[in-house]
């Protein structure tokens, strides 16, 4: 869980990275020749297929840790006050990993999936669609704007969590940069999420052309 959740954690910042060529306004012009750089490339495409692999080991794994955790303790306590010895969010990372789930499958069944059928197994490198301006169409919808918005405050608090977890269970936790990775931690857990839901609030309210 803590090495994939790691990897997972790289994608999002060159995906974070990517997407926010949006905010150049030039009619997504930098945004596509980024798109097309990664959509074309064969190194990033044999890249994409290891980051399928890495979210559903991720998946399977998360899936695992948690029956194993239900199967340790079959009969709940008759008193408990879980709140006194950790946060929400830390025991609610299987909700949360399941709602990042499903916005992860709508998300790629408006982008990625149409642009790989487009592509085509034959013509992989010249049939992409106007990724910008499917999210112009798509980000006109408020209510899919609403379920973006919510997958991104999902992934916040699923990394707000996960990030500072994953180094303490490679046993990477040390006094002296405890403090640092909480820190980090907490600021990649706010901006990245940030940028994400910050990109269909921007097409919705035409803050972007």
């Amino acid at each position: 869980m803590a090495l994939t959740g790691l990897f997972l954690i790289t994608f999002l910042v060159v995906h974070a990275g990517i997407n926010s060529m949006i905010w150049f306004n030039d009619g997504g012009e930098t945004f596509s020749n980024w798109g097309h750089f990664m959509g074309t490339n064969l190194i990033i495409r044999t890249m994409e297929i290891v980051l399928i692999i890495g979210f559903l080991v991720h998946i399977i794994d998360g899936l695992l840790l948690w029956k194993q955790n239900r199967d340790a303790r079959p009969v709940k306590y008759a008193y408990s006050n879980p709140a006194a010895n950790s946060k929400w969010y830390s025991r609610s990372m299987g909700l949360l990993g399941t709602l990042i789930l499903i916005f992860l499958v709508i998300h790629t069944a408006h982008f990625w999936i149409p642009n790989r059928l487009s592509q085509g197994i034959s013509n992989w490198e010249h049939g992409e669609i106007d990724l910008y301006g499917k999210m112009v169409e798509i980000f006109q919808n408020p209510l899919i704007v609403l379920v973006y918005v919510a997958g991104c405050f999902s992934l916040f608090w699923h990394l707000l969590h996960g990030f500072k977890s994953a180094f303490q269970s490679l046993g990477l936790n040390n006094v002296k940069y405890n403090k640092a990775i909480e820190i980090a931690g907490t600021a990649f857990a706010i901006i990245v999420p940030l940028v994400f839901a910050l990109m269909p609030i921007s097409f919705y309210f035409h803050l972007v052309h």
